[in-house]
């Protein structure tokens, strides 16, 4: 599933959360920290497959002085991406709005897919 998270609507810091608004759709909280945790780390890959593939369109045949002390477009790129939610907000933004699939196998252990 790729998405689009600069167009995400999560929040940008962290704030106070009803903890318990998190264990009804699982019966568990923890269960549904786990699912959040899978996910956030599945959004931190896709984050940062992402920036080194649009990264790689500006890497220069062969670096010059200038190209090595300053180059704008890299700066803003990474600009860019400091801007967006942290993978751990989204994961949450996802979860409260049901967007995670997740199942259980027969050893009751969470599969994130």
């Amino acid at each position: 599933m790729k998405t689009d998270f600069k167009k995400s609507n999560a929040e940008t810091m962290a704030i106070t959360r009803n903890i318990r608004e998190y264990d009804k759709e699982t019966d568990n909280l923890y269960e549904s920290v786990v699912i959040m945790s899978k996910r956030a780390n599945q959004i931190a890959l896709e984050i940062k497959d992402e920036m080194n593939k649009e990264m790689q369109e500006f890497a220069p045949a062969q670096d010059t002085l200038d190209e090595v002390f300053e180059n704008r477009d890299l700066i803003d790129l990474a600009k860019s991406y400091e801007k967006l939610p942290k993978p751990t907000l989204l994961a949450v933004k996802e979860f409260e709005d049901k967007k995670i699939y997740y199942k259980r196998n027969e050893d009751d252990d969470i599969k994130n897919v």
